[in-house]
């Protein structure tokens, strides 16, 4: 069970990832073209070839129109695609101040409520994206610029946010199963010290 909860939370990482980096393409091609149109307005340009420049700002050659809404529907999927391998792997980061004394039983105890506490949250989350989602549906909400419907970024992190919740699940379910049998189930559960 572990090992199909753990290819779940790899893909979406590097579905994740994927996105990630075509937001940093994006950004990278829209602060580009918002440098290069800002010279071909400059006196430089127009000064040694203003009619070249003239055409290319005239061709559209600026910040890619609704660069902003693409990074951030980018941004928030990626967000909730990497957290169940965050989840899955103890990746999170915690504080040990106070625990690392506290006996190891009394610490499994901490864990668990703080894994079932996570799984919670996690599908309170998702619920809360899904109810978001059907209300940009119900008005038919665009973005200002691209006029996408902006359900469409809200259903990607939903997907992304259900899946992070059924991670969060199996890992509280699994750290009961390691306080009631005694044995190891979170297999390479190394969190970010690995």
């Amino acid at each position: 069970m572990q090992r199909l909860f753990m290819t779940l939370a790899r893909v979406m990482a590097v579905l994740g990832g994927a996105v990630l980096t075509l937001v940093i393409f994006v950004t990278c091609f829209s602060v580009a073209g918002r440098m290069l149109n800002g010279f071909l307005h400059g006196g430089v340009a127009q000064g040694l070839f203003p009619e070249l420049a003239d055409r290319m700002i005239a061709a559209g050659v600026g910040p890619l129109l609704g660069d902003f809404e693409l990074v951030e529907a980018g941004v928030a999927f990626a967000i909730f695609a990497f957290l169940p391998l965050c989840q899955i792997t103890g990746g999170h980061a915690s504080v040990d101040i106070f625990t690392s004394s506290l006996p190891k039983a009394v610490n499994r105890g901490i864990q668990l409520v703080i894994d079932w506490v996570f799984a919670a949250v996690l599908i309170l989350i998702a619920w809360q994206l899904y109810q978001g989602m059907l209300e940009k549906v119900r008005y038919n909400e665009t973005t200002f610029m691209l006029q996408f419907p902006v359900w469409w970024a809200y259903a990607a992190s939903l997907c992304a946010a259900v899946v992070a919740a059924l991670v969060g699940v199996f890992v509280a379910l699994a750290r009961l199963g390691e306080i009631l049998t005694g044995r190891v189930i979170l297999h390479g559960n190394e969190g970010a010290d690995a």
